[in-house]
């Protein structure tokens, strides 16, 4: 089995809020990702393929296809935008790390059809990565 990854660059903005809680509990479990304007991070998601190269190329997924489909199908929908108002796939879900990996998730799974996805990795900050790897 090879693993093939792909990176993509983005900024976007969100708020941390479940809207079924208190303003005490939203600020006791967000903290300052609880703020009302929201705020933004310069994301980083990696994108892995797994899959066994054909003889015919030597490619589990060819990286320009990845790449193209990184750009169009995820970064384009969300880069200088804000996870709670502007990004369809996010609508009735809290924008955490881990809502943003399942949401990309579901968004590719469905487009690569070289290889198979094996997982997202997303990076929200140098230190705070989350992995999905389908249910």
């Amino acid at each position: 089995m090879v693993y093939v990854t792909r990176k993509g660059y983005f900024c976007a903005a969100h708020r941390l809020y479940n809207p079924s809680w208190s303003d005490e509990k939203n600020n006791r479990v967000f903290g300052k990702c609880n703020n009302p304007n929201g705020h933004g991070h310069n994301y980083t998601v990696e994108v892995t393929v797994a899959g066994n190269p054909p003889a015919e190329s030597g490619m589990v997924i060819d990286l320009k296809v990845l790449a193209d489909i990184i750009d169009k199908e995820l970064i384009e929908r969300v880069d200088h935008k804000n996870f709670n108002l502007d990004v369809d796939f996010m609508k009735g879900s809290i924008p955490t790390a881990e809502n943003i990996a399942i949401g990309f998730w579901k968004i590719l799974s469905q487009k690569i059809t070289e290889g198979e996805l094996y997982s997202i990795k997303l990076y929200e900050s140098e230190n705070n990565v989350v992995e999905y790897r389908g249910a």
